[in-house]
């Protein structure tokens, strides 16, 4: 996120316009910044990264579930994720 260290997480659901990941520490509702992530598309892995935005931050089983919107996915990523989504 912006003006933060890197973290780490864990992603737990992905759709076509965002995706849910599991952090260890609360982000703010708004806050923006870079999300990056691997799909295994045809065999493939396939690196994601896209600018997002988090929509909503749940305390869940000891972490921060938290989803973000992506903004102005490339074409590249778009189409990877519908294709993992297929």
């Amino acid at each position: 996120m912006e003006g933060e260290a890197p973290a780490s997480g864990r992603t737990s659901d992905l759709g076509a316009n965002g995706v849910s990941i599991s952090l260890p520490d609360p982000l703010m509702v708004g806050q923006t910044g870079v999300v990056s992530f691997d799909l295994l598309v045809d065999g493939k892995l396939v690196p994601i990264s896209a600018r997002a935005k988090a929509l909503y931050c749940i305390f869940s089983s000891g972490e921060f579930k938290v989803g973000f919107q992506f903004l102005n996915l490339e074409l590249g990523a778009m189409t990877a994720v519908a294709r993992f989504l297929r």
